[in-house]
């Protein structure tokens, strides 16, 4: 489990963050949303230790890592994946130099076990073959696959996930979603995912903060939030005619 206590954060003059607490579940998918500017993103990032928080701390199962020393840092660190918005893979690299790289980095297995393990998280992804391909060869979903098998390749207890769905159709962005929520059951990882995409939080927010200004403005399940009389949360998620009908039937 993750917690954050009060997070603050400061740029200058601008609060971005004002008192943030929550609590991320294992084995769950913890979504943050909110509106453009709302701080979802600096939270993901005050969380991994992108940014510090100006005030607060933040929790790996109870190990204050706010407090710690990039060196205190670096047990905590490596058993976290991260998936970014552009899936940010190294153009450079064929698909399973990509996917050994942080295996290489933070690990002494032989270059066999690595491979081994490698293969295995192409096919846990449906990727299996794709060793020699580059980025460039690859669709946008399947760039977030190979992403995702990148993220997991270092058995991650802690899965950080920012934007899954950019650019992706609405068939794509549901199998990735899928693909998600199976390996946080799987592996009983805690799961953080920002996300904007209201077909993931329907289909897998088992547990969603909602930033509204910098603060959370609400939190609940995927199943709790069609209930919600929340106006900000209201006016964010049932926004379009769709989602506003299919509200209705709830």
């Amino acid at each position: 489990m993750i917690e954050v206590k009060n997070i603050h954060k400061t740029f200058g003059e601008n609060d971005v963050l004002n008192g943030i607490s929550a609590a991320f579940k294992k084995g769950k998918n913890n979504l943050i949303i909110g509106g453009s500017g709302s701080g979802k993103t600096t939270l993901l990032k005050c969380i991994v230790g992108l940014h510090e928080p100006t005030k607060g701390n933040v929790f790996f199962d109870n190990q204050n890592f706010t407090d710690m020393s990039f060196e205190q840092r670096v047990p905590i660190r490596t058993h976290i994946g991260m998936l970014f918005q552009n899936s940010a893979l190294f153009d450079s690299m064929t698909v399973e130099e990509n996917i050994m790289f942080p295996l290489n980095l933070f690990t002494k297995r032989t270059h066999a076990e690595k491979l081994e393990r490698a293969n295995f998280c192409l096919e846990r992804v449906n990727l299996a073959g794709k060793n020699a391909l580059y980025p460039a060869e690859l669709s946008g979903g399947m760039k977030k696959r190979v992403g995702i098998a990148r993220a997991i390749s270092m058995q991650p207890k802690y899965l950080f996930v920012d934007e899954p769905n950019s650019g992706l159709d609405p068939k794509t962005s549901i199998l990735i979603d899928d693909l998600i929520n199976d390996l946080t059951e799987e592996y009983q990882m805690t799961t953080v995912i920002v996300t904007h995409d209201m077909n993931s939080v329907m289909g897998i927010g088992d547990h969603i903060i909602f930033l509204h200004n910098g603060e959370k403005w609400w939190e609940g399940s995927n199943k709790e939030i069609a209930k919600t009389d929340n106006k900000e949360l209201n006016e964010f998620v049932f926004a379009s005619k769709f989602m506003q009908a299919a509200k209705a039937k709830l």
